[in-house]
């Protein structure tokens, strides 16, 4: 069912959201060139990899992500519009709309057997730990909501997170960890076993 209704929200939300990604793209072409996606492997359901897509908010190069994150790449992250290529990952089942957000394939030996639990389920572009605090919350916490959300997933909470999202991002809540233009890189859990 939550497969269908991720193909249905998608499909149906299609006029609003292709135009809107060629508008992004072509503005990101034009502020900071190709490519205009940024690929990386990312983990998904069962662990598995999976290339990742979002639409470049940084310039190549030196320096750290706060000084090669443009203006632009800013107010990508700022309105999640920088996810919007991500919808063609639910179209191909890689990802689902509400699920723990993907993470870079070398975090998988680090997390502990609890949060690997976080894999049990497919990635979503939003999640329980996005609309309670997304990147201003410790990972520790961040892991322990995908978690919860494993355990007590149904269709009326995925609604639920999918509605508050919605506020969520209008608001350009909990964006940034701290005074950082990005999460900083998770180490390893303190509760490994």
């Amino acid at each position: 069912m939550k497969r269908l209704l991720d193909t249905l929200l998608v499909l149906l939300s299609a006029p609003l959201w292709i135009p809107l990604a060629l508008a992004v793209a072509l503005a990101v072409a034009c502020s900071m060139g190709r490519p205009v996606i940024f690929r990386q492997d990312r983990a998904g359901k069962g662990g598995r990899a999976f290339r990742f897509m979002k639409f470049r908010t940084m310039r190549a190069g030196e320096g750290s992500d706060a000084e090669r994150t443009t203006r632009l790449g800013r107010f990508l992250r700022a309105t999640s519009l920088d996810e919007l290529p991500q919808l063609l990952h639910v179209l191909s089942g890689k990802m689902s709309l509400v699920g723990p957000r993907p993470l870079p394939v070398r975090y998988l030996p680090r997390y502990s057997p609890e949060q690997a639990r976080r894999h049990e389920v497919r990635p979503g572009i939003t999640g329980w730990a996005q609309v309670n605090g997304r990147n201003a919350i410790s990972w520790e916490r961040k892991f322990a909501l995908d978690v919860w959300y494993v355990d007590n997933r149904s269709l009326a909470l995925d609604l639920k997170i999918l509605w508050r999202t919605v506020f969520k991002t209008a608001a350009q809540a909990d964006i940034n960890a701290s005074a950082t233009e990005t999460m900083d890189e998770f180490r390893g859990s303190a509760y490994r076993g």
